[in-house]
């Protein structure tokens, strides 16, 4: 497997894997922070990592189609590496007809912040078209930015992590006070984790969110993944996505 997807399957371990601890040094801060990422009621909360570890799961499974859909569930959340596999499947074909200028098109949705790799990968693709291909990328470009570009995505999975953390208390604070929740730990085992703690303002609050996802992203090995060892348990989904 190329190194592009292998980043992407990394990125889906750390993320959100429900059986697998991520490697701890891909997250900052406390070790309880592996578990409450991975775990089904915080995935729940977060449907743009939801979406890419179902579509990385159907992906290993060679189930390409379903693992398009789900892509593409994520990009609707503004989840990058989710439009980079969009990007990757339809370049090559998977999961739908080769559209080399669309797939271009997802790649540079997925640069869209700068990620060293993805922007990388988007200059690679763009060398690769024809004129012809290059003229219509950028003819699409403006309708699918319109819907997965990062301003009118962004909004989409910061109104559900506001949302869901008002719901704590039915208050606009969302306080958390001596909230305790329950989550997979080490080999299954359930351990409590502190409502401070789970509602982080790096996993709810919008700026810190994206600030978060971009350390994460920054933090990644320049070296090789071992795939055999990133495998991802789909949460239960608790609301209707719209990609």
């Amino acid at each position: 497997m190329n190194r592009f997807l292998l980043i992407v399957l990394f990125w889906s371990a750390t993320a959100g894997a429900s059986d697998a601890p991520a490697p701890a040094s891909a997250l900052d801060g406390p070790d309880d922070t592996r578990f409450i990422v991975q775990s089904r009621s915080f995935l729940a909360s977060h449907p743009d990592l939801r979406a890419r570890i179902l579509g990385m799961k159907s992906y290993a499974k060679g189930e390409h189609r379903e693992a398009l859909r789900q892509f593409r569930k994520g990009a609707y959340y503004a989840d990058k590496p989710s439009q980079a596999m969009v990007a990757e499947m339809l370049w090559k074909g998977e999961g739908a007809a080769t559209d080399r200028a669309e797939a271009y098109v997802w790649m540079d949705m997925a640069a869209e912040r700068l990620y060293r790799d993805l922007v990388a990968k988007r200059e690679q693709y763009w060398a690769a078209l024809n004129a012809q291909e290059r003229a219509r990328a950028l003819a699409i470009g403006p309708g699918l930015y319109a819907r997965y570009g990062d301003a009118a995505a962004k909004p989409r999975i910061e109104h559900v992590l506001q949302r869901d953390r008002r719901n704590i208390t039915g208050s606009r604070t969302g306080f958390v006070g001596t909230l305790r929740i329950e989550v997979p730990g080490p080999g299954g085992m359930p351990i409590t984790i502190n409502g401070e703690d789970f509602y982080q303002d790096r996993f709810w609050q919008p700026e810190d969110y994206w600030k978060w996802q971009n350390v994460t992203w920054k933090a990644l090995p320049t070296g090789t993944v071992n795939a055999s060892e990133l495998q991802a348990v789909p949460p239960k989904p608790s609301e209707t996505d719209k990609p």
